[in-house]
C-alpha cells in the first residue's frame, strides 16, 4: 500500500469585502454561513458606495464582533473611492474602533491609519508595482499587503524576495474589481441621477451584466464599479504563490454556489484534493463570463490556461 500523500503547506484563506449590495437578511445568513466554514479571515464593510444603507457602521461593527467570537479574524475595509466629509467621518470611525484591523481601500486613508495608530492592510487598490515602493509602504508598518489583481505572480514574487517583508494576500476568486467612477454607471444604464438611483444596483445580485455586439460577456457593472464579466480563478496556482511568497488566497462573494467554491478551495490548497477534480467542478458551475487567469501568467486577464 502507497503512503498517503502529505496535505500540501496550508494557505489561510480569506474572505474579500462583499462588492455587491445585498439584501440585510441575504448578507446576514452569508455570513452566517461563513462563520461555519474553514476561512481563516472575514473582510467586512461596505466598499463601493456609501448611500448604500442596508448596514451602517455600528451593524458592520456588531457583525464583526459576532464573527470574531466565531473564532475568524475579522477585517474591517474602508472604500476604494472616498468622496465626501461623510466619507471622511466614516473612515476615521473604522480607524479609531480599535478592535479590529482595517484594510486601506485608498492612499488617503493612510493618514488617517498613521493619526491613529490602526493596525492595517494594504488593499488591492493601493498601487504597489514594485520593491521599491513596497518599501515606501514599509515604512508605515501594515501587517500585510494585497497586491493589485493584476500582478503576476511571478512579479509578486519578485517583489516579495526570498524572504516577504509582510504577509501577502492574493486575489484568487473572483469578478476582479477593475476601475471606480465619481459617476454611478448603474444609475446611468437605468437614466437616473447617482443621488436618485432608486438604489437599482440590489436588483442585480452579481452587478449587471454587459455583452458586446456578438453576445459575449465583457464587463460588469456595480455602481460606482467596474468589473470584469469572468471570474478570476487560482485554484490551480498552489505551488507558485508559495513559491512567490503568498500565504493567503482571497475569494470575493458572490451568489455563484459560493460556499461549493470555497470548499473547492480549501480542499486543493489545505487537504491535498486533485486540482483536475476541482476545475472540473468549477468549469461545470458554468459560471457567467467563464474562469480566467490571464493576468496571473503575465497575460492578458480574460485568457484562462489550465496549466
Amino acid at each position: 500500500m502507497s503512503p498517503q500523500a502529505a496535505a500540501p503547506q496550508r494557505m489561510a484563506i480569506s474572505i474579500g469585502p462583499l462588492l455587491y449590495y445585498w439584501p440585510r437578511e441575504t448578507l446576514l445568513h452569508f455570513y452566517s454561513d461563513m462563520a461555519e466554514s474553514p476561512v481563516d479571515t472575514i473582510v467586512l464593510g461596505e466598499v463601493v458606495c456609501s448611500r448604500r444603507y442596508e448596514m451602517k457602521t455600528s451593524d458592520w461593527l456588531d457583525l464583526a464582533h459576532d464573527l470574531s467570537g466565531a473564532g475568524k479574524e475579522v477585517v474591517l475595509a474602508t472604500q476604494a473611492l472616498v468622496e465626501s466629509d461623510a466619507d471622511l467621518r466614516t473612515l476615521r470611525r473604522i480607524a479609531e474602533q480599535g478592535d479590529f484591523m482595517v484594510e486601506v481601500g485608498d492612499v488617503s486613508a493612510l493618514n488617517v491609519m498613521t493619526d491613529t495608530h490602526a493596525r492595517f492592510v494594504l488593499g488591492p487598490h493601493i498601487n504597489v508595482y514594485s520593491r521599491a515602493a513596497l518599501n515606501e509602504y514599509l515604512a508605515l508598518e501594515p501587517a500585510r499587503w494585497v497586491p493589485p489583481i493584476e500582478l503576476p505572480i511571478a512579479a509578486i514574487g519578485q517583489i516579495n524576495g526570498a524572504a516577504p517583508p509582510v504577509p501577502t494576500e492574493v486575489f484568487a476568486y473572483g469578478r476582479m474589481p477593475l476601475a471606480f467612477s465619481a459617476r454611478c454607471f448603474t444609475a446611468r444604464h437605468h437614466r437616473l441621477s447617482k443621488d436618485q438611483c432608486d438604489f437599482r444596483c440590489r436588483e442585480d445580485a452579481d452587478g449587471l451584466m454587459l455583452s458586446t455586439a456578438d453576445g459575449e460577456p465583457f464587463l460588469v457593472l456595480n455602481g460606482i464599479q467596474t468589473q470584469s464579466a469572468a471570474t478570476q480563478c487560482l485554484i490551480g496556482e498552489h505551488s507558485a504563490l508559495l513559491a512567490a511568497g503568498v500565504q493567503r488566497v482571497r475569494l470575493s462573494p458572490s451568489t455563484q454556489r459560493f460556499r461549493e467554491v470555497l470548499d473547492l478551495f480549501d480542499g486543493v490548497m489545505n487537504a491535498g484534493a486533485p486540482v483536475d477534480s476541482a476545475l472540473a467542478a468549477l468549469e461545470g458551475m458554468s459560471l457567467p463570463g467563464g474562469l480566467v487567469n490571464g493576468f496571473a501568467h503575465g497575460r492578458a486577464g480574460l485568457e484562462w490556461s489550465r496549466a
